[in-house]
This record gives structure tokens, sequence and C-alpha cells, in this order.
């Protein structure tokens, strides 16, 4: 069966409805768990304050704050990628391979006890 003209997001109806069952899973097990918790807790802050509320509202308040300070301290790693990407010179091609003509030339024909240990550092102190 070809695919319709629907570009790269095209989902057969077989994935579609399991895409919505796992979205069913996940919507009532939140829901249990927050039908499961809704016992009042305070959470004791600096100098006395303090917060009452469900405790499913005080996981999910910390869970959201967790997932923002993730996106925050993402954020200097995409500046700089975004930077050197717009860089003049920055390109992100590879460059060719060597062909087997230049990778045939550089293997030494004969391997010598000097050609190793300039290859390998020494292993003093290794018990070897």
């Amino acid at each position: 069966m070809p695919f319709p003209d629907c570009g790269a997001s095209y989902n057969p109806p077989r994935m579609r409805i399991l895409v919505w069952l796992l979205r069913a899973f996940l919507f009532f097990a939140l829901f249990a768990f927050a039908l499961n918790n809704l016992e009042p807790v305070t959470v004791h802050w600096f100098f006395g304050v303090q917060w009452q509320s469900p405790l499913v509202i005080v996981v999910l308040v910390a869970f959201g704050l967790g997932c923002a300070l993730g996106v925050l301290a993402m954020v200097p790693a995409w500046w700089k990628h975004r930077r050197t990407r717009r860089e003049p010179g920055a390109s992100l091609e590879r460059t060719p391979a060597p062909g087997p003509s230049a990778a045939a030339a550089e293997v030494p024909t004969t391997t010598t006890a000097a050609a190793l240990e300039a290859e390998h550092p020494p292993r003093e102190g290794l018990g070897l």
C-alpha cells in the first residue's frame, strides 16, 4: 500500500489508535494518582512561612519547577550551539573520507618494535 501524499508526518490508523490508547492510559493513571493524594499537606518554607495544599498539587508544582529548571540549565548550551552554527566559517558538513589508496599508503607494511612503542604509551608500573 503506497503512502498518501501527506509528507513525513503520516501515521497509519493503527498507530493513531495506539497513541490515543497510550494518552488515555496516562490520563487515567494521573487522574487516579490525583484522587489518591488529596490529603492536605503543609510545606514549611524559611522564616516561618507555610503553604498548605493537597499533596497532588505539591507534587505537580515540584515536577513543573524541576522541568523548568532543567530547561533553564540547557539554555546556555543551546545558545552556544546556535552561535557556533551561525558563525560564517562554521560548516557542519562532513569532509570526505580519504579513499582506499590514501589509507593503504599510510599503513606500514612491516611492524617493528620501534613502531609499536611509538604507537602505545609505556606500560611501566602497570604490572604487565
